[in-house]
This record gives structure tokens, sequence and C-alpha cells, in this order.
């Protein structure tokens, strides 16, 4: 692989790094996907990460780059690389002018630009399909030197992790008409651009009508990819376009041909958009996949077995649905919209999927619906509609929630958009303790090194330890708002605000 192109901005104060050398983890690994792989929990095994840093002054900061400034995707890192989405404040490429949905392909080890995809934003002037100025908000996938991942068009794409560095590699051949908008001359491929395997429009060929962003980090399961697709509501936020659309969908990681999709008609219940991405988990030896919907129920799906065939599009065979709210409106959900009383639920987290049990946050609409929203511990060892038996415990959440949980030795720890962290009992739901961080919170924990890795929108990333008594062991500002997720990997913490990435990294002299 040639060397990464490009040259970064750093905090630190030049010689700093040459005065220190990084601590290495006992336990560094790569972190190729949001969250643990399949099971979706917010936990990492990285060890030795700071508790104390400083972005003003460097101070155990390894290296920092811009991410533009509207920047709310978490990344993921892998093979020596690290990929996070940004847009195109900061042109990175003067060929590229005007907004831009982009994903950084950055060198793990000094942040430096190895390539980046670089994609118009949907033409037609309806901005609720593909909301201005925004970055690519879906987490990457990675597996080997491919990468997975939905652009801000709502395309799935695979891409090389190498780039253009080591050729065009097919059969998609045609970046430079992808990377130009409608209206202009296809542009010339560079080795500082994106190489695309192969791409799915789930607009044009699943059928979909997306809302606001696409956000979607793909579960890979060995030759399958699962996603959800970002079906939602239009402009007006009271119709769904495409009701027969599906929101769960099943793509071949070789080719891109859409394998299998539900039957379950979400789509005229949706009442904002479908944002959840699936888990996996083994139960009781069936392989299965769970998924919250845009409806506020929580379904698991069998697997689709890898030796299998198809010659036909298949529909995933659900194996149990659980309403985690039942008691709300079912009929003509839109009606209720800015009801901040009474609404439909919906899921906006990732469910986990721990000890034959699945946990997902669940409420009402952070901008259209009520207020009431709940942390659900679901037996996942039951079959059919288990909305009256399947809750093994639910603990109320002050107000919305985004957040995936964090599940360790025992408790979960979860976010709020009150600004409060939460620490309960996985096993009874009983409260442990609450902090008050401030500030809305619209990422979620992230548990790595017995700590618990917390930010907000007010620029505050908060440190606990992970443990049945509370004690907070440090709170730094950040000069922008933190709406992403921390990400630990290779002995180094990322914290990406709405306008850097951060690699934190224990420093000591030598």
């Amino acid at each position: 692989m040639k060397a990464c192109l490009g040259s970064i901005r750093p905090l630190i104060v030049a010689g700093f790094l040459t005065a220190c050398c990084f601590s290495e983890s006992a336990q560094a690994a790569d972190q190729p996907q949001w969250g643990e792989r399949h099971s979706r929990n917010m936990v990492s095994g990285e060890a030795g990460l700071p508790d104390t840093f400083e972005p003003n002054t460097g101070k155990n900061i390894r290296w920092s780059v811009s991410l533009g400034n509207n920047a709310y995707g978490s990344p993921v890192v892998a093979a020596g690389r690290v990929l996070i989405g940004a847009n195109n404040v900061e042109r990175r490429d003067p060929r590229h002018r005007g907004d831009r949905g982009v994903l950084l392909c950055l060198n793990e080890t000094d942040g430096s630009l190895c390539w980046q995809l670089v994609v118009p934003r949907i033409e037609g002037g309806d901005k609720y399909k593909d909301w201005p100025r925004i970055s690519m908000c879906s987490p990457p996938t990675v597996d080997g030197e491919r990468v997975y991942t939905v652009t801000n068009r709502f395309e799935v794409v695979c891409l090389d992790l190498n780039g253009q560095a080591d050729g065009n590699d097919g059969p998609y051949r045609d970046e430079g008409r992808h990377m130009a908008p409608s209206d202009k001359p296809p542009m010339d491929v560079t080795e500082m651009d994106a190489d695309i395997i192969w791409l799915l429009d789930m607009r044009s060929e699943v059928g979909i009508y997306p809302h606001d962003a696409a956000h979607s980090s793909i579960l890979l399961d060995d030759s399958y990819l699962y996603l959800n697709t970002c079906n939602g509501v239009d402009n007006t936020h009271r119709k769904i376009r495409r009701p027969d659309a599906p929101s769960l969908i099943v793509v071949d990681k070789s080719t891109g041909r859409l394998l299998a999709q539900d039957g379950e008609q979400i789509g005229p219940r949706i009442f904002h958009s479908t944002w959840s991405s699936p888990a996996l988990g083994e139960v009781d030896g069936s392989r299965q996949i769970f998924f919250g919907g845009g409806d506020g129920v929580c379904y698991a799906f069998e697997a689709l077995h890898q030796s299998a065939e198809f010659e036909s599009l298949q529909t995933l065979k659900r194996v149990w649905r659980f309403d985690c709210d039942p008691s709300a409106p079912k009929e003509e959900v839109h009606r209720y919209l800015e009801n901040r009383h009474e609404s439909p639920s919906n899921i906006k987290s990732m469910p986990v999927f721990f000890s034959n049990r699945v946990y997902v946050t669940v409420g009402g609409d952070i901008w259209w619906g009520k207020n009431k929203a709940w942390l659900k511990c679901i037996d996942a060892l039951q079959t059919g509609d288990i909305t009256d038996s399947g809750e093994l415990w639910s603990y109320p959440l002050e107000l919305h929630s985004c957040s995936t949980p964090s599940i360790w030795n025992g408790l979960v720890f979860v976010a709020d958009c009150a600004g409060n962290v939460h620490c309960v009992d996985a096993e009874t739901g009983q409260l442990q303790w609450i902090h008050e961080l401030g500030g809305e919170i619209w990422g979620s924990t992230l548990v790595a090194d017995g700590k618990v890795y917390v930010g907000s929108r007010s620029g505050d990333l908060c440190i606990l330890a992970a443990e049945k008594e509370k004690r907070l062991l440090g709170t730094v500002r950040f000069d922008a708002p933190v709406s992403s997720t921390p990400v630990a990997a290779n002995g180094v913490l990322y914290v990406a605000t709405q306008e850097r990435l951060y690699a934190i990294q224990k420093t000591e002299s030598r």
C-alpha cells in the first residue's frame, strides 16, 4: 500500500511527541464495527486508557483532525486505518466545491489522510432527504480489505480499504461520475479518492423514501450484511411515502445483491424514521437477528443460513416481536405529531444481546414525540408475540434516549437526552446510581478499562468508574458538542466532537 496522502494540523505543540512515548495496551485490538461484534454491546477490552487529557494543551492527545463543522458519526479502526464521516467545509481536495457528505480514511498513526469518499447531496431541493451540511453519519464496518457503509445518498457501498492506491478494482468503475454532481461532467479519479467495489442504491433498488440523514451501522455476519433502510416520513412529517418498503434488509457482501428483507409491514407505523441498526446473538443454538423498528417494536428474526442459495428475494422469518410501548397509539400515528404527552414510541439505539436477553432503549421521538422513555430488558428465549410475557424488567429514563446500552460486570450503563448517565443492575433493573452530566446526550456510553466514557452536546466528556458505587474520575471540556460515541482501539481512545476527531492516549516520559 502506498503512503497516505495529505497532512494534519495537530493540536500538540512541536516537539511534544519526541519527548514522549505512547504506552501500549495489553488488550490492544482493532474496532472494525460500531459496538462489540455481533452483540452490539458498547464495551471494549482495551486497558491503560487515560482518565485525564487536555484538548487545548495537547496533554495525552496523540493527534487530532478536522471533521468540518457538523459531524455526528463515530469512528471505526482497522488495519492501521481510522474511518469516520465528515462534511466538506474544510476542502481537503480543492476540486470538490460546495456541500458534500464525506467519509475520511485516516492513518491510525498520525491522522494523515489516506483517501476520502466524497458524495454530492441528493438533488431536488428537499433537505429532509439529505440534510444540508451534515457529515456522513453511518459508522462503517470493515472486513479485511473491504469497507461497508451507507452514504448520505442512502447507497450501500463496498469500498477498498486501500483506496485507489492499488488501482481501481471492479466491478464498479464509475467513481468519477459518482463524486460529481449530476449537472457536472465526471471527475478524474486520483489516489485521494475512494475505490467503490459495488453499490446498491436503496432508494431505487429497495424502494425506500429516506428522511433527514442515513444512519446505519452495517452488521456483518460472514457472507451477509444486515442493515436498517432509513425508510421514514416525508418533508411534512405526516406521511410515509413508501409504506410497503422494508425496514431491515440483507445484502450479499461480495456482490451487493439484495437477498432478503423483513415482511413486517412496519412502514405505516413509523413515527419518524428507521435509525436502529441490528444485532446478532445465538439463542438455544438458533442464530437470531435483533432489530429495533421505527414503530417502537423490537423484533427477532432467524439469521440466514450461510450455505443457502437464493434464487429470489427472501422474507426474513420472525421469531418474536416485543412491543416496547403497547399502550401507545398504533393507528394514524402522525396525528400525534408534536404531542409531548401522548405519541407512539420509536427506537433509535441498537438492541444489545447479552446472556439470552435483549437490552434496548425506547421512547418518544426527540423532536416530535412524548417525553417518556425506558430501558427495556427482554427475554430472548421466547417465541411469537411476547409483548405480554417477554419483559423481564423496565427502567424509566427521564427523557428521550438514543443511547445503546453498555453491559459490564453485572451492570448496565445508559444515557438519556436529559443529560443523565444511569447505572442499573443488569439482572433486576434496579437503579444503582445516576450522574447528571448536563447537556443533551445523543451518543452512547462506552465501557473500557473499567471506566465509563460518555459525551454531551454541551461539549463535556464525562469519565466515571464502571462500578456499582458512583465515582466520578473526571470531566473534560471540548470546544464543540460531542454527539457521537467514544471508541477505544489499540490502546487509544477516540472522541469525535462535531468539529474534530481526537486520538487520545496516555503518555509517559522516556
